[in-house]
């Protein structure tokens, strides 16, 4: 799918392409005939095409004779499907003199937020898509701690594997971001070096600090819940244990209290010779009630005695 986008009063929106030309050309899952086009008639590196919609590619700038290349990492959609994985993926940038191409293998919410509302130029549309993904993954962040926070208060009375696994695949999610958002900054400094080539203005490099300290901040926050999840998973494993014990032991004791009535029962009701004779009424049969009854009523007071 081909988005056509151009600048209207610092905004981008849709060309209507009769009265704007479109500056920013936005393929998503771009087909065949697409990816040909791209590259040969703009000459874009064919395997830097393809490693624009690699997920696992890094972020990297590239200077063309014609045009800059860039790929940068951003946080993919998230949905209930993905089972608490959280996912990161590529786009790739191609800037002209008087075009911009973005390469994506799906659609997502580039162009939104506050720092949209004022560009101007190809280079500004560039620093706001990174600082959007910062943002992004900041977003994403809050919502693993909050998941985690539920996780932990669902572990406390857990006695199955299945929250354990929720925070491990929570904790290689953190891998994922931690690893892409080094590789963002990365590019974010090879573009401090290259402001000239790129064509950024003072205001662009004063943005690009900006940007800078933001992703570190993120980096450092990601860092921290990831030091948090993997340090405490010893301990919440040894919760689930536990409770699993606990659990265990009660039905144990529960167990003894129902054999030792069973088997006073089954002492007085095999068939031979008891001390206390059948014929003599029915207070046998209630002497042997109180035994069984006394006899639970024994294993509960040890087991309250033993407070366990």
């Amino acid at each position: 799918m081909l988005r056509k986008l151009c600048i209207s009063n610092g905004k981008l929106v849709e060309s209507d392409g009769d009265k704007t030309l479109p500056l920013v050309y936005v393929y998503i899952a771009p087909t065949e005939a697409e990816k040909k086009e791209l590259v040969e008639q703009y000459k874009i590196d064919e395997h830097t095409l393809s490693s624009a919609l690699d997920p696992d590619e890094l972020s990297r700038l590239e200077f063309e004779p014609d045009h800059v290349a860039l790929i940068y990492k951003r946080p993919k959609h998230y949905s209930a499907e993905d089972n608490f994985l959280f996912k990161v993926d590529s786009t790739g940038v191609f800037m002209f003199s008087d075009k911009l191409f973005v390469v994506m293998d799906e659609d997502a919410p580039l162009f939104e937020g506050k720092s949209f509302l004022k560009v101007q130029t190809p280079q500004d549309i560039i620093l706001r898509m990174i600082y959007r993904s910062v943002s992004h993954f900041l977003e994403h962040l809050r919502g693993m701690s909050m998941l985690s926070s539920s996780i932990e208060h669902l572990i406390n009375t857990a006695m199955e594997n299945k929250y354990l696994l929720n925070l491990f695949t929570l904790e290689k999610s953190l891998v994922y971001y931690i690893n892409a958002i080094n590789s963002n900054a990365v590019l974010v400094e090879r573009m401090r070096h290259n402001a000239a080539k790129l064509g950024f203005t003072p205001e662009n490099i004063e943005f690009l600090d900006d940007l800078a300290i933001e992703n570190n901040q993120c980096r450092e926050q990601a860092q921290t819940y990831s030091h948090v999840l993997s340090s405490l998973m010893d301990a919440r494993v040894s919760i689930v244990s536990n409770n699993l014990n606990i659990r265990i032991k009660a039905l144990t004791i529960l167990t003894i209290g129902i054999m030792l009535p069973t088997l006073i029962v089954s002492i007085f009701s095999m068939n031979v010779k008891l001390p206390i004779e059948q014929e003599l009424g029915t207070w046998s049969f209630w002497l042997i009630a109180a035994l069984a009854v006394s006899s639970s009523v024994m294993v509960a007071l040890f087991w309250w005695r033993k407070k366990w």
